[in-house]
């Protein structure tokens, strides 16, 4: 992990992901608020409910942070990737790369994506 931790909400989520717990993950959101995981959106907390119980809690994912970078309020969350998932295609070491928005205390806009290397 970087120099930089977790801001609390962010920790809080990343324990109720590995907790595997929908309440949880879902108080770290804003009722707002708005997911982009595999450029697929889900906007709003039934959604992103919908998101949480089936992707995350249903196929056991569980998240290792790996390193966090703060750029300009925002919290970019590189973390290892890990669960019951369709594994296909995929390297054995997944890193996913998590941009959070947070304001009020609560996540606001959440995107993940798989990044590959610039060169």
């Amino acid at each position: 992990m970087s120099d930089t931790t977790l801001i609390p909400v962010l920790a809080q989520h990343v324990r109720a992901v590995n907790a595997f717990d929908v309440d949880a993950v879902l108080a770290t959101f804003a009722e707002d608020a708005f997911v982009n995981d595999a450029r697929r959106e889900f906007c709003g907390a039934a959604a992103i409910r919908r998101w949480v119980t089936k992707e995350m809690v249903g196929d056991k994912v569980t998240l290792e942070v790996t390193e966090v970078v703060d750029h300009y309020g925002d919290q970019i969350v590189r973390a290892r990737y890990d669960g019951q998932y369709d594994k296909t295609n995929l390297p054995g070491d997944l890193i996913m790369t998590n941009y959070f928005t947070v304001c009020d205390g609560k996540i606001t806009s959440l995107i993940v994506i798989r990044n590959e290397p610039a060169y």
